[in-house]
């Protein structure tokens, strides 16, 4: 099971946090400033799994941005590189090519693709058409009422 995801800039600013385990706020500023330092240390040519505590910390870097994930020891690592890049490509077919900029102006849209895509830390749905059509079908009954709401009652 996947306890949690983070996406941060390679300055080490957290772009986007998704956990799946309960944890007090003060423990997972902790846990992201540490792995933060570990990912950012590590060498471009470095394996991209890291053992860390009772955890396999899965990374892998797309542009400016750093997709780091935290899965049980006996969790398969290369099915998490796949589900970080699924996420990408999720990404990247709604926002065009996805950049770091796209994730802060429009972060909620990040989190509510990830939760299409990831519910409780385990992949809901493989397929890249479903969960971008529902995607497609929330902007468009948000845009609906918009528009119904923008229109003057007497």
């Amino acid at each position: 099971m996947m306890h949690f995801m983070l996406l941060f800039s390679r300055q080490g600013k957290l772009r986007l946090q998704k956990w799946y385990t309960v944890m007090v706020d003060k423990e997972k500023k902790k846990i992201a400033r540490e792995l933060v330092q570990i990912v950012l240390s590590r060498q471009a040519k470095m394996c991209s799994f890291v053992e860390w505590r009772d955890l396999k910390i899965i990374y892998k870097r797309f542009a400016s941005l750093y997709f780091c994930c935290a899965i049980d020891e006996q969790d398969n690592e290369l099915l998490t590189l796949e589900i970080i890049h699924r996420y990408v490509e999720l990404l990247d077919k709604y926002f065009g090519n996805v950049c770091e900029l796209d994730i802060i102006f429009n972060f909620e849209k990040a989190y509510f693709i990830l939760d299409e895509f990831l519910i409780g830390g385990e992949m809901q749905d493989t397929s890249k058409l479903s969960v971008h059509k529902a995607v497609e079908e929330a902007d468009m009954m948000q845009e609906t009422m918009e528009e119904y709401l923008a229109k003057p009652t007497f």
